[in-house]
Order: C-alpha cells, then sequence, then structure tokens
C-alpha cells in the first residue's frame, strides 16, 4: 500500500495495546474476505460489554455515549457509574471515535471505513458511509481534479485507485461536527472526508490537504483558529476557511501526534509518542517536559480551563490553563487508556482496553505522592 515502511513502524511502536489493532485491517476478522461481512451484521448483545475494549468515549448533553470493538456502543445516564448496551447498532465492526453536537445527534466512525449516525442520543445508529464509498468518493474527486490539478492530482488519483482496489480495509480515526449538518473525519493512509449537510453526502479533502504519501490521521478537531488535523510523522494541518483549503503547521516533532488541543489565545498543544508534548502558536513551538516518556493517548480540556493528558500506562496528567506544567494525579487506572470526558458532574470518565472508569472530581486535583 502505499504509506511508507517508516510509517508502518511508527503505527506498531504506538501500538502496545489497540493502536495497531486501529491500523490492521484484519483486527475483526480472521481474514480480509469477512470485512464486508462485518458492515452488514448488527452489533450483538454482550453481557460483559461495558468491560470490553473501549476506543472513545463522549457527551450526549447529560448523558456519555462510549464506542469501541465489535461495533459495541454503550451508554450511561448516571455520569458514568452504570452502563447499558445501544439498543441497535448496524455493524460488528470497531467503533474508533464518537463526537455530539447535541443530547441527541452524534456521530460514530471505525473499521471498515465506516460512518454511523445516531438521531436519539446514541440509542439506535443508521450507517451513512463504508469504505467503499468512501474509496469511490475519494476517486471521482481525484478524477475531477486531474485536469487541473497536474502531478498532485496524479499522485491523488493513483492513491483513490489503490483505496478501490483494497477494498473496504481502511479505519476512520477521528470524528468532528462544528453544528448538526457541517463535520469531518479523518483515518488511515490520509483519508479525510467532509460533509456539509449532516452526512447525507460527503466529499474529499485529500487533494485539500498537503499530505503527500498518505501520513495516517488520527485526530480532527477545532481550535480558535479553525480546524485542526493531527497525524503521524509530526503533522499538523490547519484550515481556517472551514475545510475548503489546509496549510501544514511545521513543527520540530517528527513522531506521531495522536492528539491536539486549543488553548485558547494561548497556542495549541499537540502531544504523542514517547511522552511528546509540544505548546506553540504553529509557527514556534517547546517542549513540555515529563517525567516519564510514556505514549501520551489522551488529551482534554476540563470545564475550569485546565488540561489532562493520559498516557498508556494509566497515568493521567494535569496542567494548567496554559499547558506549560503537567503533574502527574493521584487516579488509579488500568493500563491502555484510549479517551476521556468530563461528565455532567464533574468527575472524569475513561475508556480503554478494559472497558470504562469513572474518577471522581476530588481526585481531579489531587497530585499523585513522590
Amino acid at each position: 500500500m502505499r504509506s511508507s515502511l517508516s510509517g508502518r513502524r511508527s503505527l506498531r511502536l504506538a501500538a502496545t495495546f489497540s493502536l495497531l489493532a486501529l491500523l490492521t485491517p484484519a483486527a475483526d476478522a480472521a481474514d480480509s474476505r469477512a470485512v464486508p461481512d462485518l458492515l452488514v451484521q448488527p452489533a450483538q448483545l454482550n453481557a460483559r460489554a461495558a468491560h470490553s475494549l473501549q476506543l472513545s468515549v463522549g457527551r450526549a448533553g447529560k448523558r456519555l455515549v462510549s464506542v469501541g470493538e465489535r461495533g459495541l456502543v454503550l451508554l450511561s445516564d448516571d455520569d458514568g457509574r452504570s452502563w447499558r448496551q445501544a439498543k441497535a447498532v448496524p455493524v460488528s465492526v470497531a467503533l474508533t471515535a464518537v463526537h455530539f453536537v447535541s443530547d441527541k445527534l452524534g456521530w460514530a466512525v471505525g473499521h471498515s471505513g465506516v460512518v454511523l449516525n445516531s438521531a436519539d442520543g446514541g440509542e439506535t445508529w443508521q450507517r451513512q458511509l463504508d469504505g467503499r464509498q468512501a474509496a469511490q468518493i475519494v476517486a471521482d474527486n481525484a478524477r475531477a481534479q486531474l485536469a487541473t490539478g497536474g502531478d498532485a492530482a496524479a499522485r491523488h488519483l493513483r492513491e483513490a485507485e489503490g483505496l478501490l482496489q483494497d477494498g473496504p480495509d481502511k479505519p476512520f480515526l477521528g470524528v468532528f461536527f462544528a453544528d448538526a449538518q457541517h463535520g469531518w473525519i479523518v483515518g488511515a493512509y490520509g483519508l479525510a472526508l467532509a460533509t456539509a449537510d449532516g452526512g447525507k453526502s460527503w466529499q474529499s479533502l485529500m487533494t485539500r490537504i498537503p499530505n503527500p504519501g498518505g501520513k495516517h490521521l488520527y485526530a480532527v478537531g477545532q481550535d480558535s483558529g479553525g480546524l485542526l488535523i493531527a497525524g503521524e510523522q509530526g503533522v499538523l494541518f490547519r484550515s481556517t476557511d472551514g475545510g475548503a483549503s489546509f496549510v501544514r503547521l511545521q513543527t520540530p516533532y517528527a513522531g506521531t501526534f495522536f492528539g491536539a488541543l486549543g488553548l485558547g489565545g494561548q497556542g495549541l498543544l499537540a502531544y504523542g509518542l514517547r511522552g511528546n508534548v509540544w505548546r506553540g502558536d504553529g509557527a514556534s513551538w517547546a517542549q513540555v517536559e515529563l517525567a516519564q516518556p510514556v505514549t501520551l493517548t489522551a488529551g482534554l480540556k476540563l470545564a475550569d480551563g485546565t488540561v489532562l493528558l493520559a498516557d498508556e500506562s494509566g497515568r493521567l496528567l494535569r496542567g494548567d490553563a496554559a499547558a506549560s506544567r503537567f503533574t502527574p494525579l493521584a487516579a488509579s487506572l488500568p493500563t491502555g487508556l484510549t479517551g476521556m470526558v468530563q461528565a455532567a458532574d464533574g468527575a472524569l470518565v475513561v475508556s480503554g482496553t478494559r472497558g470504562l472508569n469513572r474518577v471522581e472530581p476530588a481526585t481531579l486535583t489531587a497530585e499523585a505522592k513522590k
């Protein structure tokens, strides 16, 4: 495929728990021939779903919604104290990210290029897109650009034709909606699409993002400067025109970024492999030193404006609003953290390889003993 050998190595280095699975097409099936079946096989009821691999957790109003392996979607209406499984999910592929814009309306993305939509707070889901359709959208866009795009358009067309040949085996890894209509999804091998009608139709962003070689894109979100995409080999892309165009922000780090946060008027914070944390304004950067070089897998701005990072060893690190200094918290969590969200009561709810854990509000200010 198009991704470089070094890109594949960076994936493996990052994948001590589930991140390797996110970019391994066969992770959900015995072989690639089984992938299409999982796109039509509804998620099965699982008595131990709350203890299964969960890859992302978000808020739908006061409700919490978590997604994970085998299409499992979990819901909590008591701030993460208890969980129940969603009523209807039409696929059994791993779901990697979830985002809600209201208490009812949300989206989830995952393996095989799947995009799901819920209009009832996560109770039921409908499929809006899969990998076959996504590849066709990318190919159609590349062909339309070929007449005027020169070498770049020709390269995109070759990549798109590769996607069509490979079938629906590429995962989406990040999703963000600004409102009920406008959303963006990103994933492996540079996959990036946008919608302006709530997911009824999608357009390729791959000819708009300067991402030669199709570097993996892990997260998409919004900061005060516009849209922000983070990915492997130190790439950060920003759009200030709603996704019509993107520029690459130059960073001093060549390793993978798994996410980036806006710090209001104080710039950006990007985090990733081996404890790398960098804060800057897109032009100049300073590294934030952490005590341990452990891969950082999730970041979150808390309601009080401070910043929280989670690493794969199970540590939580709290920083000030400027993210200039981080201190380990006293919370005791399992290894393999994948995502986190602040519940309506101020508690933290964390997803991971062993399911979901709640961290009480008081613990969020208690520093670990040295």
